[in-house]
Protein backbone atom coordinates (compact mmCIF):
# COMPACT_ATOMS: atom_id res chain seq x y z
CA UNK A 1 0.00 0.00 0.00
CA UNK A 2 1.44 3.37 -0.99
CA UNK A 3 2.03 6.25 1.38
CA UNK A 4 -0.37 8.32 -0.73
CA UNK A 5 -3.22 5.84 -0.18
CA UNK A 6 -2.68 5.73 3.58
CA UNK A 7 -2.40 9.49 3.98
CA UNK A 8 1.14 9.22 5.38
CA UNK A 9 3.64 11.95 4.63
CA UNK A 10 7.27 11.05 4.09
CA UNK A 11 9.65 12.70 6.53
CA UNK A 12 6.88 14.05 8.76
CA UNK A 13 8.13 15.31 12.14
CA UNK A 14 6.57 14.00 15.34
CA UNK A 15 4.44 16.46 17.31
CA UNK A 16 5.57 16.21 20.92
CA UNK A 17 3.06 17.02 23.60
CA UNK A 18 3.74 20.18 25.60
CA UNK A 19 2.48 19.87 29.16
CA UNK A 20 1.41 23.09 30.88
CA UNK A 21 -0.03 24.16 34.20
CA UNK A 22 -3.78 24.57 34.61
CA UNK A 23 -4.66 27.75 36.50
CA UNK A 24 -7.90 29.70 36.37
CA UNK A 25 -9.20 27.69 33.42
CA UNK A 26 -6.12 28.52 31.32
CA UNK A 27 -2.86 26.79 30.49
CA UNK A 28 0.07 29.03 31.44
CA UNK A 29 3.69 27.99 31.38
CA UNK A 30 5.48 28.36 34.67
CA UNK A 31 6.00 32.02 35.53
CA UNK A 32 9.71 31.31 35.87
CA UNK A 33 9.90 29.57 32.51
CA UNK A 34 11.56 26.58 34.19
CA UNK A 35 10.89 22.95 33.32
CA UNK A 36 12.15 19.62 34.58
CA UNK A 37 12.50 16.24 32.94
CA UNK A 38 9.93 13.57 33.66
CA UNK A 39 11.09 10.01 33.10
CA UNK A 40 9.42 6.62 33.20
CA UNK A 41 10.18 3.88 35.70
CA UNK A 42 13.26 2.85 33.67
CA UNK A 43 14.67 6.36 33.41
CA UNK A 44 13.61 7.03 29.82
CA UNK A 45 12.58 10.60 29.04
CA UNK A 46 8.82 11.19 28.72
CA UNK A 47 8.31 14.95 28.70
CA UNK A 48 9.36 18.27 30.15
CA UNK A 49 6.93 19.38 32.86
CA UNK A 50 6.59 22.96 34.13
CA UNK A 51 8.53 23.69 37.30
CA UNK A 52 6.11 25.89 39.22
CA UNK A 53 7.28 28.87 41.24
CA UNK A 54 5.90 30.66 44.29
CA UNK A 55 4.27 33.14 41.92
CA UNK A 56 2.42 30.30 40.20
CA UNK A 57 1.20 29.14 43.62
CA UNK A 58 -0.07 32.63 44.49
CA UNK A 59 -1.80 32.93 41.10
CA UNK A 60 -3.53 29.60 41.73
CA UNK A 61 -4.82 30.86 45.08
CA UNK A 62 -6.27 33.97 43.44
CA UNK A 63 -8.00 31.83 40.79
CA UNK A 64 -9.37 29.39 43.36
CA UNK A 65 -10.72 32.18 45.57
CA UNK A 66 -12.38 33.88 42.61
CA UNK A 67 -14.12 30.63 41.64
CA UNK A 68 -15.19 29.70 45.18
CA UNK A 69 -18.32 31.86 45.39
CA UNK A 70 -19.92 30.48 42.26
CA UNK A 71 -18.95 26.86 42.86
CA UNK A 72 -19.93 26.75 46.53
CA UNK A 73 -23.17 28.58 45.71
CA UNK A 74 -24.19 26.10 43.02
CA UNK A 75 -26.75 23.50 43.98
CA UNK A 76 -25.42 20.15 45.10
CA UNK A 77 -27.32 18.52 42.25
CA UNK A 78 -25.64 20.80 39.72
CA UNK A 79 -22.19 20.03 41.13
CA UNK A 80 -22.96 16.33 40.78
CA UNK A 81 -23.93 16.79 37.13
CA UNK A 82 -20.72 18.70 36.42
CA UNK A 83 -18.57 16.05 38.10
CA UNK A 84 -20.33 13.32 36.15
CA UNK A 85 -19.51 15.19 32.96
CA UNK A 86 -15.84 15.12 33.98
CA UNK A 87 -16.09 11.34 34.33
CA UNK A 88 -17.52 11.13 30.82
CA UNK A 89 -14.55 13.09 29.48
CA UNK A 90 -12.11 10.89 31.40
CA UNK A 91 -13.70 7.81 29.89
CA UNK A 92 -13.28 9.29 26.42
CA UNK A 93 -9.53 9.73 26.98
CA UNK A 94 -9.04 6.36 28.63
CA UNK A 95 -6.28 5.18 26.29
CA UNK A 96 -4.19 8.28 26.96
CA UNK A 97 -4.43 7.85 30.72
CA UNK A 98 -3.65 4.15 30.48
CA UNK A 99 -0.46 4.98 28.62
CA UNK A 100 0.53 7.74 31.05
CA UNK A 101 -0.18 5.64 34.14
CA UNK A 102 1.72 2.67 32.70
CA UNK A 103 4.76 4.89 32.05
CA UNK A 104 4.52 6.67 35.40
CA UNK A 105 4.13 3.61 37.60
CA UNK A 106 6.06 1.01 35.60
CA UNK A 107 2.98 -1.13 34.95
CA UNK A 108 1.80 -3.22 32.03
CA UNK A 109 -1.00 -1.72 29.96
CA UNK A 110 -3.62 -4.17 31.36
CA UNK A 111 -2.69 -3.35 34.95
CA UNK A 112 -2.68 0.37 34.20
CA UNK A 113 -6.11 0.01 32.57
CA UNK A 114 -7.48 -1.47 35.80
CA UNK A 115 -6.29 1.59 37.73
CA UNK A 116 -7.67 4.02 35.17
CA UNK A 117 -11.06 2.31 35.17
CA UNK A 118 -11.06 2.42 38.98
CA UNK A 119 -10.24 6.14 38.88
CA UNK A 120 -13.13 6.90 36.53
CA UNK A 121 -15.47 4.83 38.69
CA UNK A 122 -14.18 6.65 41.77
CA UNK A 123 -14.97 10.01 40.14
CA UNK A 124 -18.52 8.85 39.37
CA UNK A 125 -18.86 7.65 42.97
CA UNK A 126 -17.94 11.06 44.37
CA UNK A 127 -20.22 12.78 41.84
CA UNK A 128 -23.08 10.83 43.37
CA UNK A 129 -22.26 12.09 46.86
CA UNK A 130 -22.69 15.82 46.17
CA UNK A 131 -26.38 15.91 47.10
CA UNK A 132 -26.17 13.23 49.79
CA UNK A 133 -23.32 14.29 52.06
CA UNK A 134 -25.61 16.74 53.84
CA UNK A 135 -27.74 13.83 55.01
CA UNK A 136 -24.90 12.22 56.94
CA UNK A 137 -22.89 15.31 57.93
CA UNK A 138 -25.85 17.43 59.04
CA UNK A 139 -29.22 16.99 60.67
CA UNK A 140 -31.80 18.21 63.13
CA UNK A 141 -30.67 18.28 66.76
CA UNK A 142 -33.09 17.67 69.64
CA UNK A 143 -33.19 20.58 72.10
CA UNK A 144 -35.16 21.25 75.29
CA UNK A 145 -37.12 24.29 74.21
CA UNK A 146 -39.35 25.76 71.52
CA UNK A 147 -36.64 25.78 68.86
CA UNK A 148 -35.53 23.98 65.73
CA UNK A 149 -31.79 23.35 65.87
CA UNK A 150 -30.38 22.46 62.45
CA UNK A 151 -26.79 21.64 61.51
CA UNK A 152 -25.75 22.01 57.86
CA UNK A 153 -22.36 21.19 56.28
CA UNK A 154 -20.70 23.94 54.27
CA UNK A 155 -17.43 23.97 52.29
CA UNK A 156 -14.28 25.20 54.02
CA UNK A 157 -13.06 27.29 51.08
CA UNK A 158 -9.79 27.09 49.15
CA UNK A 159 -7.99 23.78 49.74
CA UNK A 160 -4.45 22.80 48.76
CA UNK A 161 -4.13 19.12 47.81
CA UNK A 162 -0.69 17.53 47.75
CA UNK A 163 -1.37 14.63 45.41
CA UNK A 164 -0.02 11.20 46.38
CA UNK A 165 3.48 10.58 45.07
CA UNK A 166 3.02 6.88 44.32
CA UNK A 167 -0.46 6.76 42.77
CA UNK A 168 -0.39 9.08 39.80
CA UNK A 169 -4.04 8.83 38.81
CA UNK A 170 -6.27 6.74 41.11
CA UNK A 171 -4.78 8.39 44.19
CA UNK A 172 -4.95 11.78 42.51
CA UNK A 173 -8.65 11.41 41.71
CA UNK A 174 -9.37 10.02 45.18
CA UNK A 175 -7.83 13.13 46.76
CA UNK A 176 -9.20 15.83 44.43
CA UNK A 177 -12.76 14.69 43.69
CA UNK A 178 -14.10 14.79 47.30
CA UNK A 179 -12.69 18.28 47.84
CA UNK A 180 -14.62 19.81 44.96
CA UNK A 181 -17.66 17.55 45.37
CA UNK A 182 -18.39 19.28 48.67
CA UNK A 183 -18.13 22.79 47.18
CA UNK A 184 -14.50 23.68 47.86
CA UNK A 185 -12.05 24.88 45.24
CA UNK A 186 -8.67 23.20 44.93
CA UNK A 187 -5.02 23.86 44.21
CA UNK A 188 -3.46 20.54 43.29
CA UNK A 189 0.28 19.97 43.60
CA UNK A 190 0.90 17.04 41.28
CA UNK A 191 3.15 14.11 42.10
CA UNK A 192 6.70 15.41 41.72
CA UNK A 193 7.93 12.20 40.09
CA UNK A 194 4.83 11.44 37.98
CA UNK A 195 2.97 14.68 37.17
CA UNK A 196 1.75 13.89 33.66
CA UNK A 197 -1.61 12.28 34.54
CA UNK A 198 -2.41 15.29 36.76
CA UNK A 199 -1.53 17.76 34.01
CA UNK A 200 -3.67 15.77 31.56
CA UNK A 201 -6.51 15.86 34.08
CA UNK A 202 -6.35 19.65 33.79
CA UNK A 203 -7.00 19.31 30.06
CA UNK A 204 -10.05 17.16 30.79
CA UNK A 205 -11.39 19.67 33.31
CA UNK A 206 -10.97 22.49 30.81
CA UNK A 207 -13.18 20.69 28.28
CA UNK A 208 -15.86 19.74 30.80
CA UNK A 209 -18.43 22.01 32.45
CA UNK A 210 -16.25 22.70 35.49
CA UNK A 211 -15.80 26.47 35.92
CA UNK A 212 -12.26 27.76 35.56
CA UNK A 213 -10.45 28.10 38.88
CA UNK A 214 -12.35 25.35 40.69
CA UNK A 215 -9.35 23.07 40.19
CA UNK A 216 -5.86 24.41 39.53
CA UNK A 217 -2.98 22.04 38.78
CA UNK A 218 0.67 22.82 39.51
CA UNK A 219 3.68 20.62 38.85
CA UNK A 220 7.22 20.82 40.16
CA UNK A 221 9.00 20.29 43.46
CA UNK A 222 6.39 19.47 46.09
CA UNK A 223 8.24 21.14 48.97
CA UNK A 224 8.93 24.30 46.97
CA UNK A 225 5.30 24.78 45.93
CA UNK A 226 3.66 23.59 49.14
CA UNK A 227 5.55 25.93 51.50
CA UNK A 228 3.94 29.20 50.30
CA UNK A 229 0.54 27.51 50.03
CA UNK A 230 0.69 26.21 53.60
CA UNK A 231 1.51 29.71 54.85
CA UNK A 232 -0.91 31.56 52.55
CA UNK A 233 -3.55 33.46 54.51
CA UNK A 234 -6.21 32.92 51.83
CA UNK A 235 -5.90 29.13 51.83
CA UNK A 236 -8.36 27.48 54.22
CA UNK A 237 -7.27 23.86 54.21
CA UNK A 238 -4.46 21.56 53.15
CA UNK A 239 -4.32 17.86 52.39
CA UNK A 240 -0.80 16.63 53.19
CA UNK A 241 -1.14 13.23 51.51
CA UNK A 242 1.76 13.78 49.12
CA UNK A 243 4.21 15.03 51.76
CA UNK A 244 6.78 12.92 53.56
CA UNK A 245 6.93 12.90 57.35
CA UNK A 246 9.40 15.77 57.68
CA UNK A 247 7.71 18.03 55.14
CA UNK A 248 4.24 17.27 56.54
CA UNK A 249 5.32 18.45 60.00
CA UNK A 250 6.77 21.69 58.60
CA UNK A 251 3.65 22.39 56.55
CA UNK A 252 1.32 21.64 59.46
CA UNK A 253 3.17 24.20 61.60
CA UNK A 254 2.91 26.78 58.83
CA UNK A 255 -0.79 25.99 58.33
CA UNK A 256 -1.52 26.70 61.99
CA UNK A 257 -0.92 30.42 61.47
CA UNK A 258 -4.43 30.98 60.10
CA UNK A 259 -5.89 27.77 61.56
CA UNK A 260 -6.21 25.88 58.29
CA UNK A 261 -7.97 22.55 58.33
CA UNK A 262 -5.27 19.90 57.90
CA UNK A 263 -5.69 16.35 56.61
CA UNK A 264 -2.63 14.47 57.79
CA UNK A 265 -0.99 11.85 55.57
CA UNK A 266 -1.38 8.17 56.35
CA UNK A 267 -0.81 4.91 54.46
CA UNK A 268 -3.71 4.40 52.07
CA UNK A 269 -4.85 1.57 49.84
CA UNK A 270 -6.29 3.63 47.01
CA UNK A 271 -8.16 0.66 45.54
CA UNK A 272 -10.12 0.12 48.77
CA UNK A 273 -13.52 1.60 49.58
CA UNK A 274 -12.70 5.26 50.38
CA UNK A 275 -15.62 5.81 52.74
CA UNK A 276 -16.60 9.38 53.60
CA UNK A 277 -13.45 10.49 55.44
CA UNK A 278 -12.25 12.73 52.63
CA UNK A 279 -15.72 14.10 51.94
CA UNK A 280 -16.03 15.42 55.48
CA UNK A 281 -12.39 16.49 55.93
CA UNK A 282 -12.95 19.96 54.50
CA UNK A 283 -16.47 20.76 55.64
CA UNK A 284 -17.60 23.24 58.28
CA UNK A 285 -20.82 22.80 60.22
CA UNK A 286 -23.24 25.71 60.44
CA UNK A 287 -25.83 25.38 63.20
CA UNK A 288 -28.98 27.50 63.12
CA UNK A 289 -31.53 28.00 65.90
CA UNK A 290 -35.06 28.83 64.79
CA UNK A 291 -37.97 29.53 67.19
CA UNK A 292 -41.02 27.35 66.75
CA UNK A 293 -43.44 29.55 68.67
CA UNK A 294 -45.59 28.36 71.54
CA UNK A 295 -46.03 24.63 72.08
CA UNK A 296 -49.56 23.81 73.16
CA UNK A 297 -51.70 20.72 73.48
CA UNK A 298 -52.83 21.09 69.89
CA UNK A 299 -49.28 21.25 68.56
CA UNK A 300 -46.88 23.97 67.48
CA UNK A 301 -48.00 27.46 66.50
CA UNK A 302 -45.82 29.50 64.17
Amino acid sequence: MSKESTGAVAGRLSVFKTYKLYVGGKFPRSESGRVYEVTDSKGAWLANAPLSSRKDARDAVVAARKAFGGWSGATAYNRGQVLYRVAEMLEGRRDQFVREVADAEGLSKPKAAVLVDAAVDRWVWYAGWTDKIGQIAGGANPVAGPFFNLSTPEPTGVVTVLAPQDSSFLGLVSAVAPVIATGNTAIVVASERSPLPALSLGEVLATSDLPGGVVNVLSGKTAEIAAPLAAHQDVNGIDLTGADEVLAKELEIAAADNMKRVLRPRPTDWSADPGTRRLTAFLETKTVWHPTGGLGASGSSY
